[in-house]
């Protein structure tokens, strides 16, 4: 068996043409979409992530403001320019690239943010939506991978899934938006016994634990569908995910592959976080 690939950059281009279309039609109407992003520090990663999401949002024909800060901010600083913006009508999603400075409280700061322009989805008052199946902003990554496998065509009715890791930002979401979609969900971490099993019996495999090339293909299921959450470096500079790809896409029927997989929908899904916010404002 070969897999199918999912491509996670067709399938990005695709809803993301679907975006612009929606905020040109709000634009028309008086109301253009914005998104305010505040980066604190240098670290390298995520001055690239922060530059991505302009990009996305200008490409978008969204607004986008953009407000950095050096690594030895005072934390009031940033919380008193978050009040500014939840109060400012104007600016429709607030994000607060992570990680922050060791001085910063991180819960203290996602929790400063107005839970109607908490884009990213990390707000406890959207978890608290998540979880009882009611609108919100959901986070942005596991909403890409549902979207993935929306347009891939996968039943996740029904199906035995599971997932690897249990952050806040991706696993532990992942686990109750599959669950919500009728899957019957098993979350994997590093105190599960048996995770091969467990894997093995799996329709759905997603991979989200930061460990390069850990999920390898006698682990799968023949006709699994495997989605590779992780981007990992290896010391040659090349990118990997947690998916071992060539031993995986023998045994699979449908694979994500790194990069070019679930990294760019994890902007799409900003994106239509930020549209959605515009057009309930725009209604109210």
């Amino acid at each position: 068996m070969s897999a199918r690939i999912l491509d996670g950059k067709a399938i990005a281009e695709q809803v993301r043409e679907q975006i612009a279309r929606d905020a040109a039609a709000l634009i028309a109407q008086g109301t253009q979409p914005c998104l305010a992003v505040i980066l604190v520090g240098n670290d390298p990663a995520s001055s690239v992530y922060v530059r991505n999401k302009v990009a996305g949002c200008e490409k978008a024909g969204f607004r986008s403001l953009k407000f950095e800060y050096a690594a030895d901010a005072e934390p009031q600083v940033v919380l008193d320019k978050i009040a500014e913006l939840n109060a400012d009508a104007s600016v429709h999603g607030i994000l607060v690239q992570l990680p922050l400075p060791p001085q910063f409280d991180e819960d203290a700061v996602l929790e400063a943010i107005d839970p109607d322009k908490d884009v990213d989805g990390f707000h406890a008052v959207n978890v608290g939506r998540l979880l009882q199946g009611r609108e919100g902003f959901y986070p942005c990554t596991p909403w890409g991978v549902i979207k993935m496998l929306e347009v891939g065509g996968v039943e996740i009715q029904g199906k035995d899934a599971v997932v690897i890791g249990r952050s806040n930002i991706v696993g532990k979401p992942m686990a109750v938006m599959l669950l919500a979609r009728g899957a019957t969900v098993t979350v994997c971490h590093s105190k599960t016994k048996d995770l091969a099993g467990h894997v093995r019996r799996a329709d759905i495999v997603i991979a989200a634990v930061g460990r390069p090339n850990f999920v390898t293909g006698d682990m799968l299921k023949p006709g699994a569908v495997v989605i590779d959450v992780g981007i990992n470096r290896l010391p040659s500079g090349k990118l990997c995910g947690d998916v071992e790809f060539a031993s995986a896409a023998e045994v699979a029927s449908l694979i994500t592959p790194v990069p070019g997989g679930v990294g760019p929908m994890t902007i799409t899904m900003l994106l239509g976080n930020t549209l959605l916010s515009a057009q309930r404002a725009a209604k109210a």
